[in-house]
């Protein structure tokens, strides 16, 4: 019973801090490019699905860098889970469409994820082949 109590406490301050992440790189992204593309949700799903995959490829538990199950599901449940932001792309998404805005809707479909499942692939890539070394 505890151990569980410690995960989800582990996991939710994990949330937490992913969460207040987000809000600071959506922000900074929408001072710097403005708001007429979801910039800063496509920044933090393409980020933290670079980092999910980088991660998960250094910490495999066969790999060099191995870390407990706790640590690993704070850091991609917790932080990459609060970071990322698939619930605000679909929302932004549909308000873009039913603003008529129907080429940005596709961009922002057709880029996030391509753009996420790439950097989910180059990260783990990039972290089996430096955890092997």
């Amino acid at each position: 019973m505890l151990e569980t109590a410690i995960r989800y406490l582990t996991i939710g301050l994990g949330s937490a801090l992913g969460g207040m992440a987000r809000y600071w790189c959506s922000g900074a992204m929408a001072r710097v490019f403005g708001e007429t593309f979801p910039w800063g949700t496509f920044t933090v799903n393409a980020a933290g699905c670079a980092f999910i995959g980088l991660f998960a490829g250094v910490t495999v538990p066969e790999g060099r860098y191995y870390l407990p199950l706790l640590a690993r599901q704070f850091v991609m449940v917790g932080l990459c889970g609060g970071f990322t932001t698939f619930s605000a792309f679909s929302l932004e998404t549909l308000r873009l469409a039913g603003d008529g805005e129907y080429f940005k809707a596709a961009a922002n479909i057709a880029a996030s994820i391509a753009v996420c499942l790439a950097g989910v692939w180059l990260g783990y890539g990039l972290g089996s082949n430096w955890s092997e070394r």
